[in-house]
């Protein structure tokens, strides 16, 4: 059997209804040619007849059954609005979706199966012309209104003049020095663990509750903010099944988990006398997301966060959307509802006047989204497709989805991500950190390498574990912009810290701790004379003594004196060209120098002089470096 194409069988459903190929129907083909439809003795024009089989029926309908028709419309449309709870503002694509379900469909549809009856005439309603064109007419009114949101949606897109400018300020980016504005990392501060640890952590200690385990589950949510000057996941818990929300819905959800992610540690926070109500777990009235937007419903909210204040309190942020471009365009954040878990009390408050307890009033991907605005029509629409001169865009993450992670500074959460060229290549041009709290955003200038780069050469240092590396938090060790990452086994454990200088990302240090990793980097740093060469105070140690053996080796194509005293078994590491003087030391002179203790030798900074002055020190290597080189 012959198979036949999709455009056959369309052309062959057109000949059955009656549609000849040149577009006529059978009738008018049929009619003579100088019939009185035209003139000079031309065809007709092509025509098809729109067939709407319900409406056809609709039409049928006595004005009975059109009312009962009516009130079923309207109850389902309230029952709908009930449980969607769209938001009644016009720059909402949800409220349009629903308004173009809901309202102008079922409209169109009466308005014209009442012009179909009228024009043709059914047992219940004589042809009444007049009548036929009004509600004809009249249909047209839905078709309007949806065109509208069309022409609405285009006048938002950033090709309509004028648009660019208006996308790249809304967020106002300043650019600062990295060393004067980030201070020097707090590792008691710092995140060493990412998201999916936290979960792991939180679901191990839910296991150890059983009078929870068997009604409860711990929320996928995990937001990150700062609780008592410490970063943390919150997450609340949710019912099991709608049986177990059915049986502890009047006691509420009695707790919620908490993991510090820096120590670790992982606790289920019992709330005793304030359990929550207004969960996502909920179903009915009591579902935080019905319950705000009907307490609100000409607000458009954003992704909304669970956090705790101070006191240890629940509470949900949910950020009220606003639109500066178009119907649509320009999404950004001006107020937020803060709502009690406990009682569902609401505070509507402007952006301005958010608690400093609050963390995450603006979401992290509308931060990411608003500063990849002004990456890239910063210099028109045209630039941004075309030239794409000076185009920037944050870097991408390694799961497909936005590269991004969060920092603490100033008792916040800011967004962190890399900034890279228009054509996405492995390396960066600097990066950004926003405030979720306020939207402040701080680029600073740092070329380097890209997060992906950095986890890829962190787990080159540990390639024979197969360890894998977290996403990279951006820190400041000894004035030097740094990438800190955990390396993970294949079950999610932590089991070793990496860090990793941006500039040179050759430059890596694993430790088992946190504190044993940062001295291995910072010896590093100070081997190849990046500290001393930035003039950092690194807390070196002094040290004198006799040279019992020297001997010499070349690492990387660097030479190196490795030196042990008389009076132990440490060996110093003496880095050429910067610490030149040691190559006139032999075995049994005095020497004094300074160093940093790490493993398994300890880098040497400079070599002092009798009168403890320096010698020498890692900072001439560069001076040293570039004199031989422009002497070569």
């Amino acid at each position: 059997m012959k198979q036949t194409s999709g455009f056959d069988a369309l052309l062959e459903a057109l000949k059955q209804s009656g549609v000849n190929m040149d577009g006529r129907f059978d009738a008018e083909a049929e009619a003579p040619a100088g019939g009185s439809g035209g003139s000079g003795g031309g065809s007709r024009p092509p025509h098809v007849q729109v067939e709407l089989p319900f409406a056809e029926r609709m039409a049928s309908w006595g004005k009975k059954a059109l009312i009962i028709a009516a009130i079923a419309i309207v109850i389902i449309g309230l029952a709908a609005y009930w449980w969607f709870h769209p938001p009644i503002n016009v720059h909402s694509t949800d409220t349009w979706m629903f308004v173009g379900v809901f309202i102008l469909l079922p409209l169109f549809l009466v308005l014209w199966s009442r012009s179909r009856s009228y024009g043709t005439g059914t047992g219940k309603v004589e042809p009444n012309p007049g009548k036929s064109k009004a509600f004809k007419w009249a249909s047209y009114v839905p078709v309007a209104v949806a065109l509208a949101g069309v022409v609405g949606a285009i006048l938002s897109l950033s090709i309509f003049p004028g648009n660019a400018e208006k996308y790249a300020n809304v967020l106002q980016t300043d650019t600062l020095d990295f060393a004067a504005d980030i201070k020097e990392a707090n590792y008691s501060e710092i995140p060493v663990i990412d998201r999916d640890s936290a979960v792991l952590l939180g679901n191990r200690e839910m296991g150890s509750i059983p009078d929870f385990v068997s009604q409860f589950e711990i929320s996928s949510l995990y937001s990150q903010i700062n609780y008592k000057s410490a970063p943390v996941r919150v997450s609340p818990l949710s019912y099991a099944d709608l049986f177990k929300w059915f049986t502890n819905r009047e006691a509420g959800i009695p707790a919620y988990s908490l993991v510090n992610m820096t120590t670790q540690d992982a606790e289920i926070v019992r709330l005793e006398d304030n359990p929550i109500h207004y969960s996502q777990s909920e179903p009915l009235v009591r579902n935080i997301d019905r319950h705000v937007q009907l307490s609100y419903p000409f607000y458009m909210f954003d992704e909304k966060s669970f956090e705790i204040d101070e006191e240890g309190k629940p509470w949900w942020i949910c950020p009220v959307q606003t639109r500066a471009i178009g119907l649509f365009g320009g999404t950004t954040i001006e107020r937020v509802v803060m709502v009690n878990a406990t009682t569902g009390e609401t505070q509507d408050l402007a952006i301005g006047d958010v608690p400093q307890w609050v963390d995450r009033a603006y979401p992290a991907e509308l931060l990411i989204e608003q500063y990849n605005w002004s990456g890239k029509y910063k210099d028109g629409w045209l630039n941004s497709v075309f030239g794409q001169k000076n185009v920037v865009q944050t870097t991408p993450g390694t799961d497909g989805n936005l590269g991004y992670n969060y920092i603490a500074k100033d008792d916040d959460v800011w967004v962190y991500t890399g900034v890279t060229s228009a054509t996405a290549d492995n390396s960066i041009v600097g990066f950004v950190l926003v405030n979720q709290r306020t939207a402040e955003s701080h680029f600073y200038s740092v070329p380097g390498a890209t997060e992906a780069s950095a986890m890829q050469s962190a787990e080159g240092q540990v390639q024979n574990l197969r360890y894998h590396a977290t996403f990279p938090l951006l820190i400041n060790v000894s004035n030097q912009p740094t990438y800190f990452m955990a390396l993970k086994d294949d079950a999610g454990l932590v089991k070793q810290f990496a860090m990793l200088d941006i500039q040179r990302y050759q430059n890596v240090a694993v430790g088992n701790t946190v504190a044993e990793c940062q001295k291995s980097y910072q010896a590093l740093l100070a081997t190849n004379g990046v500290l001393a060469d930035a003039g950092v105070d690194t807390g070196a140690l002094e040290k004198q003594g006799v040279i019992a053996h020297i001997a010499q080796a070349v690492v990387e194509g660097n030479s190196h004196f490795y030196v042990k005293l008389a009076d132990g078994s440490a060996i110093y590491d003496f880095t050429l060209p910067g610490l030149i003087e040691i190559v006139g030391y032999k075995e049994g002179d005095p020497i004094a120098f300074t160093y940093l203790e790490a493993e398994p030798t300890n880098p040497v900074e400079e070599i002092l002089k009798a009168d403890g002055t320096a010698a020498n020190t890692a900072k001439d290597a560069q001076s040293t470096g570039n004199a031989q080189g422009n002497t070569a």
